[in-house]
């Protein structure tokens, strides 16, 4: 496809919707056709023709960015635009409703929220979805392609649904997939993987546990066994809920996410023999960066679009930490979402992003 793709996003006034409106703007196919921008807007904004961007982020503002606003949502708007390609940065159950409509009127999908990542009814049963029965749910969660393309750039590819993965989810499946497909991970002993977030993976709506007071000089555990991401993990990385812990934290820092990861494998293996693994299967993926010789740390990784991945053994060979860390605003979801873009237009996979 052409550069003169025209690309809409709902649901920018959060953080990862100002990441990916800032991504747009500056992706070098996308020059001359900025992306459309609309949701909720007040009585009042609608006279003045919406919500000037620059108001809802005012980093954004400048440049040509200066005249853009955000209208209000309607099908008609996508329609009168020539949208194309619509990125829903919206909740989970607003997803779940617009999708339908967006694929019967020919749109490609980019769906930021947890709608449509999960195959297994017994993992989307976390959601309550209202619509889990329909036979219209099910065709549509039949061509979903889960949003990793590490794992799935071929059905990206062509693919009219696109499920971004979560943040969490990201760092940790991308830890251990390369490991378990090679058959190196002792199932039987377990994984363990434990992850921390920045506030900013909680929203931008604030929280009894993420304002200041609760979240500064202070890391806790939340969603021990019940965290959303965890049947993401199931599917994805082909383990079993028994053969995996995870467990996610609060960390009082602002964005970014380290996932500590424990392995057993069946056997001893060398340090060159696990590089070769996880170089192997990442071999022409651009935005993984792997550490021989150090194990990455958020501060490398914050405000980059790049996932780092690092281990090291223990001293016989059979056990393995593994650090993996990224920006749960980036990596973890708008500039994976940019990164899916590009596979599904024929692009340059790490367009815009490097």
């Amino acid at each position: 496809m052409n550069n003169t793709i025209q690309t809409a996003v709902v649901g920018v006034t959060g953080y990862a919707g100002a990441e990916l409106a800032r991504l747009l703007l500056h992706h070098p196919r996308l020059k001359g056709t900025p992306p459309a921008f609309a949701g909720r807007v007040d009585q009042k904004d609608i006279a003045r023709g919406g919500v000037p961007l620059a108001e809802i982020h005012p980093q954004l503002a400048g440049g040509f960015s200066g005249q853009l606003t955000m209208q209000p949502f309607s099908w008609n708007l996508l329609a009168d635009l020539g949208v194309d390609l619509l990125f829903l940065a919206t909740p989970h159950e607003q997803s779940r409703e617009w999708v339908p409509e967006a694929l019967a009127r020919g749109l490609r999908v980019i769906d930021l929220s947890g709608a449509w990542r999960l195959e297994e009814a017994a993992n989307r049963a976390v959601y309550g979805f209202d619509d889990e029965d329909s036979q219209q749910a099910a065709e549509i969660q039949a061509q979903a392609v889960y949003g990793l393309p590490e794992l799935h750039r071929a059905q990206i590819a062509g693919a009219r649904l696109v499920a971004n993965p979560g943040c969490y989810a990201t760092s940790v499946i991308l830890a251990l997939k390369p490991l378990v497909a090679a058959g190196l991970v002792d199932l039987d002993h377990g994984i363990v993987a434990d992850s921390k977030s920045g506030v900013s993976g909680a929203g931008k709506s604030p929280t009894a546990k993420t304002h200041f007071m609760y979240a500064a000089d202070n890391l806790s555990a939340y969603g021990v066994f019940t965290h959303r991401h965890t049947g993401e993990l199931l599917e994805q990385i082909g383990v079993d809920s028994s053969e995996i812990v995870f467990t996610p934290h609060l960390l009082p820092i602002p964005r970014g996410i380290l996932s500590t990861i424990y392995v057993h494998f069946r056997k001893p293996q060398t340090a060159a023999g696990v590089s070769r693994v996880y170089r192997d299967f990442f071999a022409g993926s651009p935005m993984v960066r792997l550490y021989d010789k150090s194990l990455p740390q958020i501060q490398y990784v914050a405000r980059t679009n790049y996932a780092d991945i690092g281990f090291l053994l223990d001293a016989d060979g059979r056990r393995a930490v593994i650090v993996s860390c990224l920006d749960n605003l980036l990596k973890g979801a708008s500039s994976q979402a940019v990164q899916n873009m590009n596979v599904m237009l024929g692009w340059r996979e790490a367009e815009g992003l490097e």
